[in-house]
């Protein structure tokens, strides 16, 4: 019955936190966002102590029911592994330790380090949020577009479509390389990645050696037949010896059905028990260090697509203009602290409605969102990826500080601007500006016959790249956004 009601609860978090990824909508988000924000990691990052206490409660109680429930990447594994259809497929394996505690160690440099790229290699969190953006919601996304495609036949609105476009080439192949190492591991040996690899598993696996809760052997019943060992999926059970490595054990309960003779049970650890795997815990002093220096180190609907050729012309695609710094979302306060604090889990990215997020490619911000206006604008009314960001990374912002937060400023450029080099009259880069940071002057001061250009007010522009967007230079605006370090109040 447990392990029925650990498989439910961990289906209903799955699928919620998936669908948080795949829904472009933003309906969903106002109900399950919160799903997000309880992962672990992302709740050490954003401060958020309350979550943090309570998920190592819960490990202290019940042992790593967070890597088999709450988890998705863990629950993830449970799904690629359950296409091996081989009869009892694991066995016993040794804690491979010192890879543990690297990784642990890479991820605490990295946060301390404000090193984006490794903390989203390392965060379980982050790498299903790869999976889920860039592998299943263009699926999920091309099969709303044919629903799409019937009903506008049925005059229905049900649906409607959206574009399915490729963010960045290196962040799709690290998706893909993820998946297909994920499921290599999971289909061969189960939870290799979760006791080897994940840092978060190693942190709460320190807490679990003295979980409540626990599986323990009853050695007058048990038989030596091995089922348990050949049945869990985290290889720490050795069968021979009767112990359970609670490090790695994640209280699926596989091992408990799979007993015939009824000698493993999942319940509070006997004092002989618990004296039978002293040996198995670590120096303390190395524990408490570890477990320390890794807590103390991470102290609006779908835009409407714009047409601006009438249906009649197809336009040349835009480029993406050389920054000399990188725009970050509005709410993330700084360049510095969105690296601090972003696991580049993509969650913002998947569900901006304008198009305007992206990950980055630099090899020290990795998978952290940039804004780049290509696609679309940063509407002032649109505060989705400060509602969705669980690391605080973005902070909460209404649509009134957006409009006055500054972050970044927009250059004229000459040699691109219509007016001059066609001698046509423009001023969409004016015309849409919603703080009016924008006004057509003469190019030439003294002849008010000449050719009127844009001039950009510095202390008035919001960064929103309404002007970049909407100009229809190409394939480079005549006018772009170059970026700020800090962000400021105007």
């Amino acid at each position: 019955m447990l392990r029925k009601i650990r498989i439910a609860l961990a289906t209903i978090f799955f699928v919620a936190i998936l669908l948080l990824f795949l829904d472009f909508t933003g309906t969903l988000h106002q109900y399950l966002s919160w799903m997000a924000k309880i992962q672990f990691l992302p709740a050490v990052l954003s401060l958020n102590v309350i979550v943090v206490v309570v998920l190592l409660l819960l490990t202290l109680v019940f042992g790593r029911i967070y890597c088999s429930v709450i988890c998705p990447l863990g629950v993830l594994q449970d799904v690629m592994a359950s296409f091996r259809k081989k009869k009892n497929p694991y066995s016993y394996s040794p804690a491979v330790s010192w890879l543990r505690y690297l990784m642990l160690a890479v991820m605490v440099v990295a946060v301390a380090a404000g090193i984006g790229s490794l903390m989203a290699l390392l965060a379980p969190y982050s790498s299903f949020g790869r999976i889920a953006t860039h592998l299943l919601q263009p699926l999920y996304i091309l099969v709303n577009n044919v629903l799409a495609s019937i009903a506008e036949r049925i005059d229905s609105y049900a649906f409607y479509s959206v574009d399915v476009w490729l963010r960045t080439l290196p962040t799709l192949i690290i998706a893909a390389a993820t998946f297909v190492i994920l499921f290599v591991l999971a289909w061969r040996n189960g939870r290799t990645y979760c006791n080897t690899i994940c840092p978060v598993g190693t942190v709460l696996g320190f807490v679990a050696r003295f979980s409540w809760f626990k599986v323990r052997f009853d050695a007058d019943k048990c038989r030596n037949c091995s089922l348990c060992s050949k049945n869990c999926k985290a290889s720490c059970i050795d069968y021979k010896t009767h112990k359970v490595d609670y490090s790695r054990c994640v209280a699926c309960g596989n091992c408990i059905k799979h007993c015939k003779f009824d000698a493993l049970h999942y319940a509070p650890a006997s004092k002989q028990a618990t004296e039978a795997q002293t040996s198995d815990v670590p120096d303390k002093g190395k524990r408490s260090f570890l477990l320390t220096t890794a807590l103390a180190s991470t102290a609006l609907m779908a835009q409407e697509k714009k047409k601006v050729d009438g249906g009649f012309a197809v336009l040349e695609k835009k480029a993406i203009p050389t920054r000399q710094t990188p725009i970050t979302p509005p709410g993330s306060l700084s360049a510095s602290h969105m690296a601090r604090h972003c696991t580049g889990c993509q969650l913002c990215v998947a569900s901006c409605p304008n198009q305007v997020l992206r990950p980055a490619t630099d090899l020290t911000h990795m998978m952290q969102p940039v804004v780049s206006y290509e696609r679309g604008y940063c509407r002032p009314e649109c505060t989705r990826c400060s509602e969705v960001c669980p690391a605080g990374a973005i902070k909460p912002i209404t649509p009134e500080v957006k409009s006055s937060t500054q972050v970044g400023h927009a250059v004229w450029i000459k040699k691109n601007c219509v007016n001059i080099t066609d001698g046509v009259p423009c001023d969409n880069c004016a015309l849409h500006c919603p703080v009016g940071a924008i006004e057509m002057v003469p190019s030439d001061p003294d002849d008010d016959e000449s050719p009127y250009v844009p001039a950009v007010n510095e202390s008035r522009c919001i960064g929103c790249g309404a002007c970049e967007h909407l100009c229809p230079a190409r394939p480079f605006s005549a006018i772009y956004v170059e970026g700020h370090e800090v962000h400021k109040e105007i």
